[in-house]
Formats: C-alpha cells, structure tokens, sequence
C-alpha cells in the first residue's frame, strides 16, 4: 500500500499532509480515550505489541512492488480485533514511521499519504464492526463468513485510498490506470487469506487465554464489556 515516489509530487503532497494529521488527530483521540477506559499500561502494552507486529508486517513479511504500490500483508483486522482500534491506529502510524526512517527513508515523504490509507481504512473498519458483527458476539467466537467481511471492509478500503491518490497524482492516463487495476487486482487476493489468518489467531487466543481479560487484548475479545 506504499505509494510509490512521484506518483504524488509537488503541490499535490499538501493534501496527504492535511489527511495524515486529521487521521493522526483521530488516532490520538481514540488513544485519550481508550487510555481513561483501560489505563495507561493496558494501552501502552497492546499498542507496543502492535508497533512491533506492523514494522514484522512491512518489513519482514514477503511484499511485492505492483504497479503504483506495494502489495503486503498488513494485518489490520487482526490488530483490530486483538487490541482495538486505539492501539492498532497508533502502531500502524508508528510501525510506520520506525519502518521510514530505518529501513526505507525515500518512503518519507510519502508518510502523510500512506498513514491517511491506513488509519482512514482503521476507522472505515472501525464503523463497519456493528454492521458485520452482532451485538453480544465476542471477538474470539466470530466466523469466517464474519471474518471475511471485516477483511473486504479492510482491504477493500486500502485499495481504494490507494486508487484516489494515484489517480489523483497521475491523472486517468492509459498507463496509470493499468498499473493501478494490476495493483488491485493482486491486492484483492489478501482478501482471501486473512480471514484465515484471523481464525487461527482467534483459535491460538482462545486456545491460551481461556476467556480471561487480560491487559494483552481488547475487552470485546472475549466481550469483557459491550462497546
């Protein structure tokens, strides 16, 4: 989902810059208020945890240069449903961010871009759960049909902000819209994998845990308290 350098230029980068710091504005909302609900420690765990698992997830999981972007296989459902959306938003923007300036500093200037897709595809997630997911259903016991959903909602959302900034960087040229129909077409294909990832985690959670909340996860993991 990393837009690739020069796709957006110029006068154009403002934009990604306004949209990074209202989706980081939001992030840092959520972050007050799961903090005064859970506790400090409780948030400052899950959202190292997610920091940790976002930089494996661009950095060490296999990702491939497709047309105007990367495909890799973030996530973000998985961090949604394990942490919430507080610490999954928080890690995916710092994930980010240690990702950039160690690994792949020309992503840099690009980073008010590439947060927008993924913190504003977080909250398209975030308000999609009550459509996808029935009231009194714990994380932990939701079914692949479920899972599924979360997971086009999620994807779905990165390939389109992906989509906006490449056509609006590079406009509705023959060449560009190849490259980003190749883009999605290769992106979709997560779509099918992570619900399977999701339900083994699930299994693995419910597996340890043993319906205890703890400060490792959410509370709607195993339905602790109805958000």
């Amino acid at each position: 989902m990393h837009i690739e350098p020069g796709v957006v230029a110029g006068a154009k980068m403002f934009l990604g810059y306004a949209t990074g710091a209202g989706v980081v504005g939001a992030g840092l909302k959520l972050a007050y208020d799961n903090i005064r609900e859970n506790g400090l420690i409780s948030f400052a765990i899950k959202t190292l945890i997610s920091i940790v698992a976002v930089f494996s997830f661009f950095e060490v999981f296999p990702h491939y240069p497709v047309g105007v972007s990367e495909v890799h296989l973030i996530l973000g459902t998985t961090l949604f449903l394990l942490f919430g959306i507080a610490p999954a938003m928080i890690g995916l923007a710092l994930g980010l961010l240690v990702q950039g300036v160690f690994f792949a500093p020309f992503d840099l200037p690009q980073y008010g871009i590439n947060v927008t897709t993924l913190l504003a595809s977080m909250l398209i997630l975030y308000g999609a759960r009550k459509a996808i997911i029935p009231e009194g259903v714990a994380y932990k016991d939701l079914t692949y049909t479920q899972l599924l959903k979360l997971s086009i909602v999620w994807e779905g959302a990165i390939v389109s902000w992906v989509m906006f900034w490449a056509f609006y960087g590079q406009g509705f040229g023959a060449e560009n819209l190849h490259n980003v129909l190749t883009f999605a077409g290769s992106y979709m294909l997560v779509v099918i994998l992570e619900p399977l990832i999701d339900m083994a985690v699930l299994a693995a959670v419910k597996a340890l845990d043993k319906g205890r909340c703890t400060l490792l996860f959410d509370k709607q993991l195993n339905l602790c308290t109805v958000k």
